[in-house]
């Protein structure tokens, strides 16, 4: 995903000034940057929009953050952090983090056309502004958001049904839910000719048949199903039951 300087500034000139939006969920971002003066401006404008900040501030030490932790935006101090290029180059080639929403902050070192190349979805220049966070992060919030969803995964224990080509049923238990898939426990052999799933999401009346494949099996009576036909109606009603149980979390004590 790369936004282009078109789509920034349009979405920066229809964001309404000064106005903070509140996500429908708590979101988690990396600043990686030395500069005290970004800091306690990101920090606060972040936060007034429910967009947690873990800072780092040195390239090295938000490297090993990133290898260990999910973030669902990564902002980088590119031009005054020694090795802050380095690190957004590499992070498409993090496991946890290569599709978290990216942000450069640039001082007139890197320009915003080789920040893309790079591999940033957004640029911020400084000197860095609260407003002009705001009007940054009003066109990246549903970027952040899709991306929440898209790898947030709901432990569950509900039951479903396989369905083969041949019409053939398994029952088997859903033992986690994602919107990309599910995982599921099994006894006796899995075939991989099971093309449908079928199943009622928790607390729901909500039936979901999509087609699916077996990606991953193990010994033990676990595998992963990716889902690869979901239709429209169903991606909506387990989009919305995914924020539900985001939201249901974020209130759960810790």
């Amino acid at each position: 995903m790369q936004v282009n300087t078109f789509d920034y500034y349009l979405g920066a000139f229809c964001s309404r000034r000064g106005q903070t939006t509140v996500t429908p969920m708590n979101l988690e971002s990396l600043l990686v940057c030395r500069d005290t003066e970004v800091v306690k401006v990101l920090q606060p404008t972040l936060e007034k929009m429910s967009i947690d900040v873990e800072v780092s501030a040195a390239a090295r030490s938000g490297s090993e953050i990133l290898s260990s932790a999910k973030f669902d935006a990564v902002i980088v101090d590119c031009d005054d952090l020694e090795g802050g290029v380095d690190l957004l180059r590499r992070l498409r080639q993090t496991a946890s983090n290569k599709t978290s929403v990216s942000f450069a902050i640039l001082n007139g070192k890197t320009t915003t056309q080789q920040a893309f190349e790079m591999g940033a979805n957004f640029v911020l220049q400084k000197p860095v502004t609260p407003a002009g966070t705001l009007r940054c992060f009003h066109t990246a919030l549903s970027f952040m958001i899709r991306e929440k969803r898209r790898y947030f995964r709901c432990p569950v224990q509900m039951p479903v049904v396989l369905v083969s080509h041949q019409g053939d049923e398994l029952k088997v238990m859903g033992t986690n839910l994602s919107e990309g898939g599910l995982a599921i426990h099994y006894d006796g052999t899995l075939a991989k000719n099971y093309t449908k799933i079928r199943f009622t999401l928790p607390n729901s009346k909500a039936l979901l048949e999509p087609k699916g494949e077996i990606a991953w099996a193990d010994n033990l009576g676990r595998a992963g199903i990716k889902f690869v036909d979901l239709p429209e109606s169903s991606r909506a009603q387990l989009e919305r039951w995914i924020v539900q149980r985001i939201e249901a979390e974020k209130r759960s004590p810790r």
